[in-house]
C-alpha cells in the first residue's frame, strides 16, 4: 500500500496539471500511513513527534534529502519534538499523485538508517 507509493518517483510537473478530484484524493489517502490529513482537497498534512529537537531536526534533514531527490518540495515546520509536513503541487494549486508519492516517502524517512 504505502510501499507501492514509496517505490514510485515523482514526475516533473510542467504546469497545466489539474488537481485530483475528491474521490481520487480519498482513495490515495487510504494508501498512506496513519496520520496524514487531506485539508480541503488542497494539501496533505501530518505532524510527526520526536523526543527532542535533535531527532526532529535529523528527520527534517532526511525529508529534505528526499524532497531534493524527488524535486518536489514540501513545507516543513520543525519545532522542539515535532515536525509538521505540508505537501501540495503548487502548479496545480492542489493535490496530484506526486503529493501522495512524496508523503509515502516521508513516512519511509522515519525508518531508522
Amino acid at each position: 500500500m504505502s510501499d507501492d507509493l514509496a517505490n514510485r518517483s515523482c514526475v516533473p510537473c510542467r504546469g497545466g496539471v489539474l488537481p485530483l478530484d475528491r474521490p481520487r484524493v480519498s482513495a490515495l489517502l487510504e494508501l498512506l500511513e496513519n496520520g496524514w490529513h487531506n485539508v480541503d482537497c488542497h494539501h496533505l498534512e501530518k505532524e510527526f513527534h520526536f523526543k527532542d529537537f535533535r531527532e526532529a531536526l535529523a528527520f527534517t534533514n532526511r525529508v529534505g534529502a528526499v524532497a531534493e531527490e524527488q524535486n518536489h518540495h514540501p513545507d516543513i515546520l520543525t519545532a522542539w519534538g515535532k515536525v509538521t509536513v505540508r505537501i501540495w503541487t503548487h502548479k496545480a494549486n492542489g493535490l496530484t499523485e506526486n503529493d501522495f508519492i512524496l508523503a509515502a516517502k516521508v513516512d519511509k524517512a522515519l525508518q531508522p538508517h
